[in-house]
Parts: C-alpha cells; sequence; structure tokens
C-alpha cells in the first residue's frame, strides 16, 4: 500500500486496487484567522482518479463543503449516518451513511469496517444530533490500514480492530493517527483528542506494524502552533522503543509499506 499525506487529515490511500482520499479538506484558512501554514501535499486539481471519499465527522477541519465541491461527485462519499443526511439535504447525492459496526466493499477486494470513535463531531453548538465521528478500518486479504479519525484514547479505541483483524488472528499493518496539543490551561482537549504520547500509548496496544501521525502541520491553531504536537512526538521518539516503526512524513511524502511476510 501507498500512503501520501496532503495534509491534516486528508491522506490518500492507495490499497488493493483503488484510491480512497480522507476527510478532504483543501481550503486555504479555517474560518477568518486559522491560516494554512503549507499547502496541500498534492493540489485538489492533481489528484489521481479516485474510488471514494472517506468522511469522519462534521468539524469544519475535516469537512469542507468548498473541497467538496470540487471533488468527483461519482463517487461515494461514506459518513456518519446523521451528517451523511445533511450532506444529502445540502445536494451532495453521494452521500452515503456508514454507521458504527457496518461494512462496505470498495472495488473488488478492500472491505471498509466502522467504528464509532470518542469526539463529539456537530459542527455547531446546537446541532448534537450531528456529533457522531466514525473511525474507519481498511483491510483487503493482504493488507490492512486503520484511520482513527480524531478520537480519545479509551479502553475501548482498538475495539474495531480486534473484532475485525484479531478475530481471524491478523496483525494490523499500520495506525494512522491524529496527534494534537493543547496547553495545560485546557484540560478537556484529551476527552475528544489524541496526545502524541496518547497516540503512541494507542499505538502500542493496536500492536500495528507501523504507525503514521497526521494532523499536524498544516493549520494554525488558536491555542498552539501547527507543529506542536509533532516537535513533542519526535522528542518523545527520541528514546521511544518503536521509534524505527513511526514514520513522520511531511505533507507530499508518501509511505510505501509491503504486506507483512507470511509465516
Amino acid at each position: 500500500m501507498q500512503i501520501t499525506y496532503i495534509g491534516h487529515a486528508t491522506l490518500l490511500l492507495e490499497m488493493a486496487g483503488v484510491r480512497v482520499l480522507t476527510d478532504p479538506n483543501f481550503e486555504p484558512k479555517l474560518g477568518r484567522l486559522l491560516a494554512r501554514v503549507s499547502a496541500p501535499g498534492i493540489a485538489l486539481d492533481a489528484l489521481p482518479t479516485l474510488d471514494a471519499l472517506l468522511l469522519t465527522h462534521a468539524h469544519a477541519d475535516h469537512l469542507s463543503f468548498r473541497s467538496l465541491d470540487q471533488l468527483p461527485q461519482d463517487i461515494p462519499l461514506y459518513a456518519p449516518p446523521a451528517v451523511a443526511r445533511w450532506l444529502l439535504r445540502k445536494g451532495y447525492r453521494h452521500a452515503t451513511p456508514i454507521d458504527d459496526g457496518e461494512s462496505v466493499t470498495i472495488g473488488d477486494e478492500l472491505r471498509v469496517h466502522t467504528g464509532r470513535a470518542t469526539h463529539k463531531g456537530n459542527r455547531y453548538g446546537f446541532d448534537r444530533w450531528r456529533s457522531a465521528t466514525n473511525m474507519y478500518l481498511l483491510e483487503s486479504d493482504e493488507e490492512s490500514a486503520f484511520f482513527a479519525g480524531d478520537t480519545a484514547l479509551t479502553p475501548s479505541t482498538h475495539a474495531l480492530v480486534e473484532r475485525v483483524l484479531w478475530a481471524q488472528a491478523r496483525q494490523l499493518d499500520i495506525a494512522l493517527l491524529p496527534i494534537g496539543y493543547a496547553p495545560a490551561w485546557k484540560p478537556g482537549f484529551r476527552r475528544g483528542h489524541l496526545t502524541g504520547n496518547d497516540a503512541l500509548a494507542l499505538f502500542a496496544t493496536l500492536r500495528a506494524r507501523a504507525m503514521l501521525p497526521y494532523h499536524w502541520g498544516t493549520f494554525r491553531h488558536v491555542t498552539a502552533s501547527a507543529h506542536d504536537a509533532i516537535d513533542r512526538l519526535r522528542a518523545s521518539l527520541a528514546t521511544h522503543d518503536a521509534r524505527e516503526r513511526v514514520h513522520v512524513i511531511e505533507p507530499g511524502e508518501s509511505l510505501t509499506l509491503g504486506p507483512a511476510a507470511r509465516r
């Protein structure tokens, strides 16, 4: 498989002969204040042919209407049911609901399984019925990738991988995990997000062959710079036992991961 970091939570996943784009956001800024600090790793009009879009939740940094307007609308756009219904009402006819515990097949071999993240993903303060946030596990007979969207670290964050892969005595190939940073005066951050150290702890629990961190280096935030999270993760990795298996790639770079050797 090949994974290209486009920026923030936008990743191009090429697996089992299909291409999937996650949480597409090519905006130059979020709102009026939060500027983009690095260009998208692949320009929107330079993307290869896509087979599906995966949307985790409705927050503006993950759901960009402007980006969706410029992306193909003849491929499925998978999203939590309440978000998919909202998109359908807005005219995005390719919006397709996929709920916790459901699965779909893209192409001939790629199966996408859905789990529920611990994150309040509603767009505005009043629309709590749109708060569901998905996680996705993509797998074929040869490879697998877990895309966590946004989530906190909980005793059950690994449940989707356990249900699908561990039940078949299979190992997860790669964990795609978001990292963030918030100052000490914002203690509620970890109720819905992973710090770099949380991501490393989840990586260990998932027992994956590799980890790729995202959600950094793209937008300036109100309480942190775009690089605070990755700077702290790099510092932690300096002495971490798993440092050789954590792949930090810049926007525009790709990671190629071959299938695990069969025993």
